[in-house]
């Protein structure tokens, strides 16, 4: 993975972050999304894509879009690295909750230096998950998938366990810790409403599982491992 010394501006590492998030998703990468989730104008977001692909970081592929070279994938897993890791050490050492940690790990992982992110992950135990259940790329770049569904994709009867939150949204964060909807908790659909009506879970184990009838939202973005 790239070391300090060659590590680009801010503004480049943010814009392959969130490539790379888009793509982790599924969703398309055009100038419009980036615009949209760097708070960018598009004319702006165009830009950069012009410059990150004039630099080998991003290529233009006719119908699908925006999409990371290698180079520039191992650039963005080396951010996220830093960023996730941050995320971790903010909750399991300084008392964060984890609707807390994701701006202030936006300011920080620019500035730290790669020692420094090496102590933390081993203070921590080189942990492959932050807080929200993210995968944290390995030195090398290499990440630890797992297989999951979306909520919104499981039928019901389907039991499993909630293993990713894709959204750092505040508020949708603390509208789940409110419900004890969290990391590791078994979850159960129930049934799915019809005409775009909430999904409606049991969450927590069988004897004290608490029903929860969740939005399109809140549906897709836990990820769930099925049992």
């Amino acid at each position: 993975m790239p070391d300090g010394t060659n590590r680009r501006s801010s503004s480049i590492e943010d814009y392959l972050r969130v490539i790379y998030g888009l793509a982790e998703r599924g969703e398309p990468v055009t100038n419009t999304s980036l615009a949209s989730r760097l708070e960018v104008s598009p004319s702006s977001a165009s830009g950069m894509v012009t410059k990150l692909s004039q630099q080998g970081l991003v290529a233009h592929v006719p119908y699908r879009g925006i999409e990371l070279t290698g180079e520039g994938r191992l650039l963005a897993r080396a951010v996220l690295r830093r960023h996730r890791l941050i995320e971790s050490y903010l909750v399991s050492e300084l008392g964060y909750t984890w609707d807390e940690v994701h701006v202030e790990a936006d300011q920080l992982e620019h500035a730290v230096s790669d020692r420094l992110i090496e102590r933390i992950a081993a203070k921590l135990g080189n942990p492959v998950r932050d807080p929200h259940g993210d995968p944290i790329p390995a030195m090398d770049g290499s990440v630890e998938e797992l297989p999951t569904h979306l909520l919104d994709e499981l039928e019901p009867g389907t039991v499993g366990e909630i293993v990713r939150v894709w959204d750092t949204d505040p508020e949708l964060l603390r509208y789940l810790s409110e419900r004890a909807i969290g990391l590791g908790e078994r979850i159960e659909v129930v049934e799915r409403q019809p005409f775009g009506g909430p999904i409606v879970v049991r969450v927590g184990s069988p004897a004290q599982a608490a029903t929860h009838a969740l939005g399109k939202e809140i549906a897709q973005a836990l990820s769930v491992a099925v049992r």
